[in-house]
């Protein structure tokens, strides 16, 4: 038997979601993976307008909601910017292109070309969403206490 909790603070959802963008293409969605996502509604993976909108739902719902920048990725930060140099790249790397720089627990951060020179190279460390408003579909699989 399916739980019929709500969505409150403390309780662990997992649902699928896509991200829409203003026209209407599919920027990311766990059912392409076909691995939902996992979260306990206040652990700080998600903006409180953002689980302020999951509050109330139970297995089996299913929703849509729009998300202002500040609520969903956040708005660009210009410290997120680095310049590397152009010589480190083998081959002259062209603007909107992305790259994955290892960090030192080995993980690796995606990086957008946002402009070239004869010198350096601008690289946007910041999500690339963040800055615009975004909709949410959200199937809720299962709410646990």
């Amino acid at each position: 038997m399916i739980s019929r909790l709500p969505i409150e603070h403390g309780r662990e959802v997992i649902l699928h979601f896509t991200i829409k963008l203003a026209d209407d293409s599919v920027a990311d969605s766990t059912k392409m993976s076909g691995k939902p996502a996992k979260f306990r509604v206040g652990d700080g993976s998600l903006t409180e307008n953002f689980e302020a909108c999951l509050v109330g739902l139970k297995a089996g719902d299913d929703r849509e909601f729009e998300l202002a920048p500040e609520d969903a990725f956040g708005m660009p930060n210009k410290d997120n910017y680095y310049q590397v140099e152009t010589q480190k790249f083998a081959e002259r790397p062209e603007e909107g292109q992305i790259f994955t720089f290892p960090q030192p627990d080995g993980t690796e951060l995606p990086g957008i070309v946002r402009s070239i020179n004869e010198q350096f190279v601008t690289i946007d460390f910041n999500h690339p969403l963040a800055g615009q408003r975004v909709r949410f579909a959200v199937e809720i699989i299962e709410v646990n206490p």
